[in-house]
């Protein structure tokens, strides 16, 4: 197994989950294009999620319970929603031009229509409503919850439909189509949960073989690759989707909390509290990291936006700071 090459310095950084001085290259692959004020906006800010064509960010905007919508072509706030209980996960739904919310305080699903931001449905689960995926084939949403459980909303009805059994909170999870799975990082079990999505069905679980904490994930459902980030130590770690097989291991920035693989550059982007972003890219002798560019200490949450060609990453407010989030524009080659 190959690991990637870094100089002591970096090693250091990355390890200690940041310092000051990084060393900054790669700016040709991703390039800072603006800043977005979000005044007001106090705590933690959890996940994201865009509608691509309207050219609207959704922010769920955790420690200060509200949902955040942004205009990214003017580069301003153009809505709040208040009255949320933590809001960890948000999804957009393009077939019925609907929001859904997951509040880690309640346990409550919130579903709004985009244009008006009326709510028009609340889905109850038993607590700690974190990450969200919409399966648009299916007209499904999938949303992890509690102690262990990931449950099934009719996206037309507004109705859970069903519920899967897991060990432990689940964190970061994708849907692989392709394979009709459905994986989750379940860090508290040590282990990486395999979804049979027809039944429903828990029916492989992939020790994580002594790293822990794994929170985010993304796939290549094309060569059937799993993405993993680790935080202890942090790593990056890629997998055969079908296998469960390690195929690369290598370290990474601290803290991460989101990262994401572009089909069509073959990059990996990822976003950690140790205060980087970090690029990496499949070569012939493993995966080589292409970019490190600093941010700000604590600045883990991010979004890729392949049609857009952007990335987003989201910064809390810090000291004199206001939170905000950074507009990347990532490039095609």
């Amino acid at each position: 197994m190959k690991t990637v090459a870094f100089s002591l310095s970096v090693l250091l950084c990355l390890g200690s989950g940041g310092c000051s001085g990084q060393v900054r290259y790669g700016t040709d692959v991703l390039r800072e294009e603006k800043q977005i004020s979000l005044p007001g906006v106090e705590g933690r800010i959890d996940h994201m999620d865009v509608n691509a064509k309207a050219g609207v960010l959704y922010v769920a905007a955790l420690g200060n319970n509200t949902l955040e919508i942004i205009d990214l072509l003017n580069g301003k706030r153009i809505h709040t929603i208040g009255g949320l209980d933590q809001p960890q996960g948000v999804s957009y739904i393009s077939e019925t031009d609907e929001l859904v919310v997951a509040n880690g305080g309640n346990g409550d699903c919130y579903f709004y229509k985009a244009r008006t931001f009326d709510k028009i449905a609340t889905v109850h689960l038993s607590s700690d409503a974190d990450d969200v995926r919409y399966d648009a084939a299916e007209k499904k949403v999938y949303v992890g919850y509690g102690e262990g459980g990931i449950a099934i909303i009719d996206a037309t009805t507004h109705k859970q439909t069903g519920d899967i059994r897991l060990p432990a909170h689940p964190e970061g999870f994708q849907l692989d189509k392709s394979l009709n799975r459905l994986f989750v990082n379940v860090p508290d079990a040590h282990m990486i949960a395999v979804i049979d999505l027809a039944q429903s069905k828990l029916i492989a679980r992939w020790n994580t073989g002594g790293l822990k904490a794994n929170f985010p994930m993304a796939v290549d459902n094309q060569a059937h690759r799993l993405f993993i980030g680790y935080r202890h130590p942090a790593s990056l770690v890629v997998m055969n989707s079908i296998t469960g097989v390690k195929l690369f291991a290598g370290s990474m920035i601290g803290d991460v909390d989101d990262l994401y693989y572009d089909s069509e550059t073959g990059r990996v982007y990822i976003s950690g509290g140790g205060g980087a972003i970090d690029v990496f890219r499949q070569e012939a002798n493993g995966w080589k990291q292409i970019s490190h560019i600093p941010t700000r200490s604590g600045a883990r949450t991010s979004l890729l936006i392949p049609s857009l060609h952007l990335f987003v990453l989201a910064r809390r407010a810090d000291g004199g700071s206001e939170a905000s989030v950074i507009i990347y524009k990532t490039s095609s080659r």
